[in-house]
C-alpha cells in the first residue's frame, strides 16, 4: 500500500499578520519532508471561498513550488475543479502538462467538481449540472494532453476549435487521472470510466474491502475509459496523527479532526456562513461544550502510536487498498507537532509496507492487465478530422505603404512587405 498526505492548508481563526505565508511556508516544508522520508504522494486540493477550511485555492502553483523542491514524491492535483467557469479545459491542460514537465514526469491529475454552494455559486455554476460539466471537460482534457493536434469540440458545456495544446506532457498519452468520490456510487463510477478512486468516506476496514471489491469487479466487467488509458485504484482518505504516547495522539487527533468534521458539515451540510465574518472555530468550540465532549468523526482514524498504526493501516492493506492519504494538517496541530508525527511514522511504520508494496503492484499490474486491454479496445477511437487553419487577422489588413513612411523606416517595412509576400506564397 503506498501512503499520501492531502494538504488543504487549513487555517482556523483568529488569523495573525503574515498566518497565510506562514502556513504555505511550513506547507512546502512538509512536502519537503514527505519526499526524503519516503511517502509515495502530495495531494493539493482546489477549493474556494472555503474560509477556515480550506485556503488552498491555487494548488498548481503550490505543486509547481514543491516540484522544485522535492525529487521522487508524485504531486497530485487532489482536484482540479472541471466545471469549465471554474478553469477552462485548454487552461487545465496546458497547466497539467507544465507542471508534469518542470517535476519530471510526477504528476497524477484528480478531477471533481464540488458539492459547496459557496464555491459552486461563486462561480455561477448550476448545482445540477455540475456532474455533466466535468465528464464533458475531461473527456477534452484528456484529449488536449494526448492528440496532436487536437481536433476540436462542440458540446453543451465545451465549445473549442482545433488547435494543437502546447506543451505536451512527459507521462504520454497523459498522467493518470484521478476522481473525488463521496459516497460508493460515485467509486463505481470511477471504476466504469477507468480512474483511480479519490474516497473522501472515512470508510472503516470492513467497508473498505467491500467498496474496493467492487471497484475492481466493476473495472472487469465494465469498464470504458474517459481517457487514452486506465488508471485502476482505490486512495482513501484517513485522519492522521502519529505519537509514541497514544493519550497525546488520542488528544491532538480528537480536537483537530473534530474540528476538521465540524468545518466540513459547516460548508456542505448545515452551516450559515457570512463571508469574512462567521468565525468556524468559535462556532465548532462552542457546540464542543454544549455536547459535553469531543466534537463526532466518522469513520476508522489512522490517529495513535506507531505500532497501533501498523495494525490498523495492515487492516487496509489486506482489504486491497492502493494507497492511505493522510489529512495530516488539521485545526491547530502546530508545524511541529505535524512533522514529528510524518517522522516517527516514517521511521518505525512506513519500511514495513515499502518493503511488500513493489511486489504487490507488480502483481495487481499482471492481473488487471488483460481487463485493462479489453477497456481501452472498448474506447471509441477519436478520428480527427483534416485541421482547418487559422489565419491571422493581419492577412486581411490593407498593407502599410513604405514611401508614406518616415525616411528611417522605409527600408524595414519594404522588407517586411516582401517577408509576407513570401510567407504567405507557401500557403498556396
Amino acid at each position: 500500500m503506498k501512503f499520501g498526505l492531502q494538504f488543504g492548508l487549513q487555517l482556523p481563526r483568529p488569523w495573525a499578520d503574515g498566518a497565510e505565508a506562514t502556513l504555505f511556508s511550513e506547507a512546502l516544508a512538509q512536502m519537503e519532508l514527505a519526499d526524503r522520508a519516503g511517502f509515495d504522494h502530495a495531494w493539493a486540493v482546489e477549493q474556494h471561498f472555503l474560509e477556515e477550511y480550506s485556503h488552498s485555492s491555487a494548488p498548481e502553483v503550490l505543486l509547481a513550488a514543491a516540484s522544485q523542491r522535492t525529487t521522487r514524491i508524485r504531486l497530485g492535483h487532489g482536484i482540479v475543479l472541471m466545471p469549465p467557469a471554474y478553469n477552462h479545459p485548454v487552461r487545465v491542460a496546458e497547466r497539467i502538462a507544465t507542471l508534469d514537465l518542470v517535476s519530471g514526469g510526477r504528476v497524477d491529475f484528480g478531477i471533481g467538481d464540488s458539492k459547496s454552494r459557496i464555491e459552486l455559486e461563486g462561480f455561477g455554476i448550476p448545482a445540477e449540472e455540475r456532474r455533466a460539466m466535468t465528464m464533458e471537460a475531461i473527456e477534452q482534457v484528456a484529449d488536449m494532453l494526448a492528440l496532436e493536434p487536437y481536433p476540436g469540440h462542440t458540446g453543451p458545456h465545451v465549445t473549442v476549435p482545433p488547435r494543437n495544446i502546447v506543451p505536451k506532457p512527459v507521462q504520454r498519452p497523459h498522467p493518470p487521472l484521478w476522481m473525488a468520490c463521496s459516497d460508493e456510487a460515485s467509486v463505481q463510477a470511477c471504476a466504469r470510466l477507468g480512474v483511480g478512486a479519490l474516497t473522501h468516506g472515512f470508510y472503516d476496514p470492513d467497508e473498505a474491502r467491500r467498496v474496493v471489491a467492487e471497484y475492481y469487479e466493476t473495472f472487469k466487467r465494465e469498464c470504458t475509459p474517459i481517457g487514452h488509458t486506465v488508471n485502476p485504484a482505490v486512495a482513501m482518505l484517513s485522519p492522521f496523527h502519529c505519537d509514541r504516547d497514544a493519550a497525546v495522539a488520542a488528544e491532538r487527533g480528537a480536537e483537530a479532526f473534530g474540528f476538521l468534521t465540524y468545518a466540513v458539515r459547516h460548508y456542505y451540510t448545515y452551516g450559515r456562513h457570512i463571508p469574512g465574518h462567521t468565525d468556524i472555530w468559535a462556532r465548532s468550540q462552542t457546540v464542543r461544550d454544549e455536547l459535553g465532549g469531543p466534537l463526532p468523526v466518522r469513520g476508522s482514524h489512522a490517529v495513535g502510536t506507531p505500532a497501533e498504526l501498523a495494525e490498523r493501516l495492515r487492516a487496509y492493506e489486506e482489504a486491497g487498498v492502493d494507497q492511505a492519504v493522510f489529512v495530516h494538517q488539521a485545526g491547530r496541530l502546530t508545524h511541529e507537532e505535524i512533522t514529528g508525527s510524518l517522522q516517527l511514522f516514517a521511521d518505525e511504520v512506513l519500511p514495513e509496507f515499502r518493503a511488500r508494496e513493489r511486489e504487490r503492484a507488480r502483481k495487481r499490474r499482471a492481473a488487471l492487465a488483460p481487463f485493462a486491454e479489453q477497456a481501452l479496445r472498448r474506447r471509441e477511437k477519436r478520428s480527427a478530422s483534416p485541421v482547418q487553419s487559422v489565419e491571422a487577422y493581419g492577412r486581411t489588413r490593407p498593407d502599410v505603404d513604405p514611401e508614406a513612411a518616415p525616411p528611417e523606416v522605409r527600408a524595414q517595412l519594404r522588407d517586411f512587405a516582401r517577408m509576407k509576400r513570401l510567407a504567405m506564397r507557401l500557403d498556396e
